[in-house]
């Protein structure tokens, strides 16, 4: 009898597979490119690897073999005469000043600080727990508050991320009418910022913990935007500014377990009027997954989330149920850019 593991179908299987065991070298050798500035140093023109080794203070035949790697991702180019140059993609792991659309910082973040939390994957499923209260000893975002330079970088990630999203939220959700909004947990203001740029007649109130307000008020002010913003530092779990016309979570309810969740949910709840509404906008998660990028873009977040907090994404049916059991009532659910939805909820009377 033959050996099915012989056939062609098997042997393409396989190389399918490590494909996806080995993609790990990828985000490493991008995080690498990241915090060596590889696309600043290319900015500018084409370089040789002996170049960019002066610069980076680096060994010339090992970088040399990170550029000609890094070439298979397009994240940069071997010419002809040996040098190298940044593509379009690669680019986007420039400085944020110098580059809009970057992603550096989260590149940096994913292969540096989330990298060893995700080598405890097991431990999480065995137990439900967080990995990074496994090797830290802390829980939610305590890990930032002693160290400010991984504070900063944290921040400027989610900035990234969240500045993907921000046009759809901004095009697809109607603001009329709206005078007063607070941004929870909204790290350094990128999404309030988007929605004071295209809302004139509106304030804001970045909320978030003493680490992000600082780099937040920066944030608003280099946009123009900081005189119709309140800067306010506190606890989510305790109390939030009242009386605004919306409050605005977006990738906040996500990081915590159901019972955090729902804390939130309910002093959002004590501090709003009755025609204020509860905007979250939050990653769904379908009821059956299948094998498509969309899918694992999901699913990543959602191990993520499980290793980093012992939290993840939820179906509509949980977010239902959730705000249910918190006094709010579903009005409606859009779509909100990449994989993400905005749930509108208004408060029951």
């Amino acid at each position: 009898m033959d050996d099915p593991t012989a056939t062609p179908d098997a042997a393409i299987l396989a190389r399918r597979l490590l494909d996806i065991v080995n993609a790990s070298w990828m985000s490493q050798a991008t995080c690498v490119a990241a915090e060596l500035g590889i696309a600043d140093l290319l900015r500018d023109g084409p370089r040789t690897a002996d170049e960019l080794a002066v610069l980076t203070h680096t060994d010339p035949p090992s970088l040399h073999r990170l550029l000609r790697a890094l070439t298979t991702l397009d994240i940069c180019r071997e010419r002809d005469d040996g040098a190298f140059e940044i593509t379009p993609m690669g680019a986007l792991l420039g400085g944020d000043d110098a580059t809009p659309g970057s992603v550096r910082a989260w590149a940096i973040w994913w292969g540096k600080h989330l990298w060893p939390v995700w080598g405890e994957l097991l431990y999480s499923v065995r137990t439900g727990k967080s990995a990074r209260k496994l090797l830290m000893g802390t829980e939610g975002f305590k890990h930032l508050e002693n160290d400010p330079e991984k504070a900063a970088l944290f921040n400027r990630a989610l900035v990234e991320l969240t500045r993907l999203a921000t046009d759809s939220f901004v095009r697809t959700y109607d603001f009329s009418g709206l005078r007063r909004i607070v941004d929870v947990g909204g790290g350094y203001g990128q999404l309030l910022a988007a929605i004071l740029a295209a809302n004139p007649a509106i304030s804001g109130i970045l909320f978030d913990l003493p680490h992000a307000i600082e780099g937040g008020r920066r944030h608003l002010d280099d946009a123009g935007l900081a005189a119709r913003c309140e800067f306010v530092a506190g606890d989510f779990f305790q109390a939030v500014p009242p009386d605004a016309d919306a409050y605005i979570l977006k990738s906040v309810i996500h990081d915590w377990d159901d019972a955090r969740s729902r804390q939130i949910l309910e002093s959002c709840r004590r501090a709003m009027h009755a025609d204020a509404r509860l905007l979250l906008v939050e990653q769904m998660l379908p009821d059956r997954l299948e094998a498509t990028a969309a899918h694992q873009f999901i699913v990543r977040s959602d191990l993520n989330m499980l290793v980093a907090h012992a939290a993840g994404e939820r179906t509509e049916a949980a977010f239902r149920e959730m705000l249910g059991a918190t006094d709010f009532r579903v009005n409606k659910i859009l779509p909100a850019g990449l994989t993400f939805s905005v749930i509108e909820a208004f408060p029951v009377q």
